[in-house]
């Protein structure tokens, strides 16, 4: 049990003082530096670090940076990975950040070919076939995603040092998706419906029909029956996931508008009510410094991406849409306050998920909502 920070808090005078009432779509080049540096500074943050391995004899034993020679920081592989989508992202979407130098210079330096053929060789022994599944293998995809669809010279390079450990995870996945035989619904990594979402997004940018046709089949065999979520039981004290609404996120992708909308009355037949009447609140991080317990913040920024993807997902003048639209932005409000806190267990990871809710997966960096409905 910790009864104190695992890293020391950094001085009041290095954490950027940043808004908190961001809206969708809307990020500054303050803020996106700020989140750079936050990033920049955690994945070269070797310790404390959390790798949850099996060994099968002691000559496997090394440091983090000796097994993971790309993904080593941010306390673990998946914060490291899409720590890198960050970079990557922010990078793509606004070139001229101050920082742009170092993060391509950072980027260089990690996703080197011979790191990724490292981490490759490492994912592929046996022993470590269910390591960051699936949570970690669906970052790792997105990351890959952000990359293919972006056309710069150091890009293209790092896009294919990726290539190696993603066939590795593709095979992965191919394999493991027919044995899983029930959801995982949980509020924290292992949730199918996220990674399942992520799933259907790379296959969809990379044009792999066999993975769209494997994810989706799995989530119909899954989800396409589910009636009456007890959405009053989320959250638990330390979820940073509503597997509800990822659920929901992941079948607005599945399913046709007017049948989505169908499937969505059946699953939370109480949802106009719920989104108003307290039982779909942002919540309050009791202890940012408490590993556990700020996953609170990221639920909230959880459910802002989620429920916005679904209120868009709904047809025209669909009764939900205006309360999921404003139950999204009082969440992004809730969750935003505690982006660099200046306490490493909210900060080595929670950039991602405002990034992720601010910029709304699905759409190329720098475009809006409008733009994206206006090419439907």
């Amino acid at each position: 049990m910790f009864l104190v920070p695992l890293v020391p808090s950094v001085d009041a005078q290095e954490i950027v003082d940043l808004p908190t009432q961001v809206d969708f779509d809307q990020l500054t080049a303050e803020t996106a530096n700020a989140w750079a540096e936050l990033v920049l500074k955690n994945i070269d943050i070797e310790f404390p670090n959390k790798m949850s391995l099996v060994y099968v004899d002691a000559s496997q034993v090394k440091t983090p940076k000796e097994h993971f020679p790309a993904f080593y920081g941010c306390f673990d592989w998946h914060s490291s990975v899409h720590g890198h989508w960050v970079l990557v992202r922010l990078l793509r979407s606004m070139p001229d950040l101050p920082n742009a130098p170092r993060i391509r210079a950072t980027l260089n330096e990690h996703l080197s070919k011979e790191n990724l053929v490292h981490e490759a060789a490492f994912f592929e022994r046996d022993e470590h076939k269910s390591f960051e599944r699936m949570y970690g293998w669906a970052w790792f995809l997105r990351l890959a995603m952000e990359l293919e669809e972006w056309d710069d010279t150091d890009a293209l390079r790092w896009r294919e040092n990726l290539r190696p450990l993603e066939v590795v995870l593709r095979q992965r996945i191919d394999a493991y998706l027919p044995l899983l035989s029930y959801p995982i619904r949980v509020g924290q990594h292992t949730d199918t419906g996220f990674a399942l979402g992520q799933l259907l997004d790379y296959a969809a940018a990379l044009d792999q029909p066999d993975l769209s046709d494997l994810v989706t089949q799995t989530a119909n065999r899954f989800y396409s029956g589910d009636r009456r979520y007890p959405v009053r039981y989320e959250p638990s004290g330390h979820d940073f996931f509503s597997s509800c609404w990822n659920e929901a996120d992941l079948m607005r992708r599945v399913l046709p508008a007017d049948e989505f909308a169908q499937w969505l009355g059946d699953f939370v037949p109480n949802a106009k009510a719920q989104l108003t009447d307290g039982t779909i609140e942002p919540v309050e991080v009791p202890d940012v410094t408490d590993g556990k317990l700020v996953h609170l913040a990221g639920l909230n920024l959880n459910r802002a991406w989620c429920l916005r993807a679904v209120a868009n997902a709904l047809p025209v003048n669909h009764e939900l849409k205006e309360p999921l639209m404003t139950s999204a932005r009082r969440h992004l409000q809730a969750g935003m306050k505690y982006v660099n806190s200046g306490h490493y267990e909210g900060d080595h990871w929670l950039a991602t998920f405002a990034l992720y809710a601010i910029t709304e997966h699905g759409l190329t960096p720098g475009s809006t909502l409008e733009d994206a409905e206006a090419g439907q």
